[in-house]
């Protein structure tokens, strides 16, 4: 079993919004972490759950039967408490207390930037694992959970393709993600629609109108439009109700956003009196976070969690596990933390070849 050190305490707990294949990285951590005789605690719902001192210790039965389950099984849940010093001071606390000598972070880019600043307060080791749907870290090609949300829309889309066929429909497909396009444009990409609205692209109104009605007048009764949580219009953030109600004068699209604030709706209502087609609108929202992981999702996970206890053996800290080149390699923290990853221009542009 290598080298073993059987007073090495070690603490692992999953943060942020879940995502399919968290449960695999979570089963190798413990497992790999039990192979070097650490003893392994889980922290119960996140820095909340940190934050109460809910933790026990876990054993390799323990995680024996979640590699195929969507989710987290230790929970996750959001802190206001944690973002402040009071709280980062009571998480390192309850850390010592329990002389754990390494904690491992499994969430998106928000749980990266708590775990950084618990590290000025914890003085044990702190590594991260990249777990989010959205596929957004700096630093990593790739993040825990980007796969099964991929191909959960994407096998939405192909049903409503029937029914946008059979009523000559186009419909406005929204998908989660957050400022990142990377969902977007991948489901864009694998369900052969006809146009994507992504973040990091200004779409000017009137001429995606214009490409639209082209399509129509050539013939095309319907189609699909993947619309990401974060498209813009006309260089608004179309996230928040008030900046996409500056961007039209409409009565109409203003009644729509302040009730909901979508983006796909948004559009929808703009593009309307626009265009001679029949336009419906379908928010695909959580289901693309749950779900079976795919085995893509259960084998990164898988090496993510065995990296995680193999970088702490070797006394590295303030990292994350990253995929790069198809192997797991050491990243800092700050680098995860910078930003958004932005999508890849040749997807972008392979987009625009393959759609209307």
């Amino acid at each position: 079993m290598g080298n073993r050190s059987d007073d090495k305490r070690v603490a692992i707990l999953s943060s942020g919004g879940d995502a399919p294949g968290m449960n695999a990285a979570l089963r190798a951590f413990v497992r790999a972490a039990l192979w070097e005789r650490y003893q392994v605690f889980g922290i119960q719902n996140g820095y909340e759950g940190l934050l109460a001192n809910d933790m026990r210790e876990l054993s390799s039965r323990d995680v024996g039967l979640i590699i195929n389950q969507g989710g987290t099984f230790l929970g996750t849940a959001r802190s206001e408490e944690f973002q402040t010093e009071a709280g980062l001071e009571k998480a390192a606390k309850y850390l010592s207390q329990r002389g754990i000598d390494a904690l491992c972070v499994v969430g998106g880019d928000g749980s990266f930037r708590g775990l950084t600043e618990l590290s000025r307060t914890f003085k044990g080791q702190v590594v991260g694992i990249p777990g989010t749907i959205d596929n957004d870290i700096p630093g990593t090609e790739y993040t825990i959970g980007f796969d099964t949300a991929v191909q959960t829309a994407v096998e939405a889309i192909d049903k409503l393709r029937d029914t946008a066929l059979s009523h000559g429909r186009v419909f406005f497909v929204e998908v989660m993600g957050r400022k990142a396009g990377q969902i977007a444009l991948s489901v864009a990409l694998a369900c052969g629609a006809e146009d994507v609205l992504i973040p990091e692209e200004r779409v000017d109104i009137d001429a995606f109108a214009a490409r639209l009605e082209a399509a129509r007048k050539k013939g095309k009764r319907f189609g699909i439009v993947v619309v990401a949580e974060g498209a813009s219009i006309n260089g608004f953030e179309t996230e928040r109700a008030k900046q996409v109600r500056e961007a039209s004068p409409d009565p109409a699209v203003k009644a729509v956003v302040a009730a909901d604030e979508s983006p796909a709706f948004t559009w929808a209502e703009i593009l309307r009196p626009k265009i001679g087609m029949n336009i419906r609108v379908s928010i695909l929202g959580h289901i693309q976070r749950g779900g079976t992981p795919s085995s893509y999702d259960r084998i990164w996970g898988t090496r993510m969690g065995e990296a995680a206890v193999r970088f702490l053996k070797n006394r590295m800290t303030g990292i994350f596990t990253a995929q790069r080149a198809g192997h797991v390699v050491p990243a800092y923290l700050s680098e995860a933390t910078q930003g958004v990853r932005a999508v890849e221009p040749e997807m972008v542009q392979l987009m625009r070849v393959m759609g209307m």
